[in-house]
């Protein structure tokens, strides 16, 4: 049976006994652990590591923000985040998911979006709605370097190009490989391949790189 190991981390304990409810819902989902702080959440991950950590950005001692860049040092892309918040200043949502946030919410998101973002992070490694799309779009209008330009030494098969496409439009890596009649293992090895030849950090910097260059509209 499939089981996706949730820790939360934010500082009102009201709002993560709301989400413990909604997630003991779901047999397919275990919280292991919570945290009020980045401070807590850091320490209990010496511990054990969950698959996803559903975690707040305002929090005192040490914000999310920092724990993130903390968490992706230590661990790498291993433990997926998914950031629920809220705020939502497009520049705000485009600083997190390009320092390691798998996905974006709003505290006031309904749960069962909430709990399809968490299948979504854990089988796919994203998460991305109708918020963080527009805050990706509006990217490419901002000032500064933006590493995402097609050079002679890329080049995409029509295999990773069907797959790049169906990523932007917000499809899971099951929903890719029933589609294309591959494993969501393999979708998964596609990403990545894709993510080392453009250079981008994530998928993010991928679903930019794909507006930019044309590859989707």
């Amino acid at each position: 049976m499939l089981k996706i190991r949730i820790a939360i981390a934010d500082d009102y304990s009201i709002f993560r006994d709301g989400l413990k409810v909604g997630f003991n819902r779901d047999k397919n989902l275990e919280v292991l652990f919570e945290a009020s702080d980045g401070q807590e959440l850091m320490q209990k991950l010496e511990e054990v590591q969950p698959d996803v950590i559903v975690m707040d950005i305002k929090m005192p001692l040490m914000d999310g923000i920092e724990a993130m860049k903390l968490i992706r040092k230590k661990y790498s892309n291993n433990i997926k985040i998914l950031v629920l918040t809220m705020y939502d200043d497009v520049k705000f949502i485009i600083h997190l998911m390009e320092n390691g946030a798998n996905g974006y919410l709003l505290k006031n998101t309904d749960p069962k979006e909430i709990r399809k973002a968490i299948y979504s992070i854990y089988e796919s490694g994203y998460y991305f709605n109708d918020v963080v799309t527009k805050a990706l779009l509006k990217k490419l209008t901002l000032k500064g370097p933006v590493k995402l330009s097609l050079n002679g030494a890329i080049a995409f098969s029509e295999r990773e190009l069907d797959v790049l496409k169906m990523i932007c439009d917000e499809k899971t890596a099951t929903e890719i490989g029933t589609e294309l009649f591959l494993s969501p293992r393999s979708v998964e090895g596609i990403r990545m391949r894709m993510i080392e030849k453009t250079g981008v950090r994530n998928t993010a910097g991928l679903v930019m790189f794909a507006i930019k260059n044309g590859v989707v509209e």
